[in-house]
């Protein structure tokens, strides 16, 4: 397992950690066709809408997508009670036998009588082993939750690809711009095929879309169809997560999964990845 130090920002550590399943699988066939099916999913630390705690739920959805790197989020780490102190990225990596990196954006100490941490953040699961996992603290704001920009470096097939996961802020439109704005600044500074996934907290009729979209492409109104809506997953009325693409990649299906495991429905994109040749490198 390889460590990567804290990144802190006022006061508050991020954590981040790449680690791969006790026995590394080989990635699923389609890779050879230099295709990779990506996968966002909020799990609500695994409690669904129907107020079950059910972490097998959530890993059964995922197994069904057939999806090779997904990101999490809302991902408990020894939390409490409330997801009965798992480490829920570990537990879903070795149940699905991928690669994983974890990001802590609250990090408290243990509670009483534990020696681990209670971490809530996001993740990053993979057939493809992951490098450079690393996290980004993103701008808070006053009542807001921290927040931060995962990623992770890939390799299919010899295209090397970037993963970023994130969840922006809920409660203020501002807040969500200026995280926004960051995002795109790490984005832009590198030049190879590059997803991004995540909850972010606002439909496609809001300002703030103009501006996660300035370096990515939304995939659902390539070759999506219908209204994309994830949110509420018991009474689905608006699209807030998004799988977005660098233009090198070429997005060939993406559907939403209807299930309750979550408050929210994951989202899958069939991509097809550039010849390494083609590849730009920056």
């Amino acid at each position: 397992m390889r460590k990567i130090l804290p990144t802190s920002l006022l006061g508050l550590a991020l954590a981040a950690s790449c680690v791969g399943p006790a026995v590394a699988t080989p990635a699923k066939d389609n890779a050879a066709q230099r295709t990779v099916v990506a996968a966002s999913y909020n799990i609500h630390h695994a409690q669904g809408a129907d107020g079950v705690l059910d972490l097998e739920r959530v890993a059964t959805v995922l197994e069904g997508t057939d999806a090779q790197v997904i990101g999490l989020q809302e991902v408990d780490r020894h939390w409490g009670e409330r997801s009965e102190n798992v480490d829920q990225a570990k537990w879903l990596a070795e149940r699905l036998d991928m690669f994983y990196c974890y990001t802590a954006n609250l990090d408290n100490p243990p509670a009483e009588g534990s020696t681990q941490n209670r971490q809530y953040g996001t993740a990053i699961l993979s057939d493809f082993p992951l490098g450079n996992c690393t996290s980004t603290p993103l701008t808070n704001h006053p009542k807001g939750e921290q927040r931060s920009l995962a990623q992770a470096d890939l390799t299919v097939r010899g295209v090397p690809v970037r993963f970023y996961n994130t969840h922006l802020t809920h409660n203020s439109d501002e807040g969500r711009e200026v995280q926004a704005r960051e995002v795109n600044e790490v984005v832009a500074a590198d030049d190879r095929p590059a997803i991004l996934v995540g909850d972010l907290n606002a439909r496609p009729d809001k300002p703030v879309y103009q501006s996660f979209t300035k370096h990515l492409a939304d995939v659902w109104p390539m070759v999506g169809e219908g209204d994309g809506f994830t949110f509420d997953s018991d009474n689905p009325k608006g699209r807030i997560d998004y799988i977005l693409v660098s233009g090198q990649i070429t997005p060939t299906s993406m559907s939403v999964v209807p299930t309750i495991a979550s408050d929210h429905m994951p989202i899958v994109a069939t991509l097809d990845l550039p010849h390494p040749s083609e590849v730009r490198k920056g």
